[in-house]
């Protein structure tokens, strides 16, 4: 039997009005939501700070930006291969490259994204160490155990 893992993920300002329909699609997806935030809207240094990786990048600003625009909604999930199967739950970044069925298919907006603005709904972690990084940065004091 494999281990079960933990990722992050947040529902982006464009889709929070739609929180409770993915966190629907979340859980019949057999992840349990471990920890849930409350509502927050983050300012931009904490963005700044959250995506430093892609600083100097010509998408920065906009993503910054964007962040900074409404509240946001973050989670803990838990289920065995949680990374990777919530990456194929979301869909591909671009909402437009989407596969049919996926939050960032059903939830984000294919014309925004194209105009720069991130608007395809969701994060979720792309590996265990930037899961790890990420969940202690918006649940500081969580205990991440291996």
């Amino acid at each position: 039997m494999k281990n079960k893992q933990i990722t992050l993920t947040f529902i982006k300002p464009y889709a929070f009005d739609r929180r409770e329909e993915i966190f629907t699609i979340i859980r019949k997806a057999g992840f349990d939501i471990i920890q849930i935030s409350e509502p927050s809207t983050l300012s931009k240094a904490k963005w700044e700070m959250f995506y430093a990786e892609h600083k100097g990048k010509d998408f920065f600003e906009n993503l910054v930006n964007f962040m900074c625009s409404g509240p946001i909604i973050a989670a803990i999930l838990e289920k065995e291969n949680a990374i990777e199967d919530f990456r194929t739950l979301i869909g591909s970044t671009n909402p437009a490259n989407a596969e049919k069925g996926t939050i960032r298919n059903l939830y984000g907006n294919a014309k925004m994204y194209a105009q720069g603005k991130p608007a395809n709904a969701i994060h979720g972690s792309d590996s265990v160490e930037n899961a790890q990084k990420e969940i202690e940065f918006l649940f500081p004091g969580f205990q991440v155990v291996e």
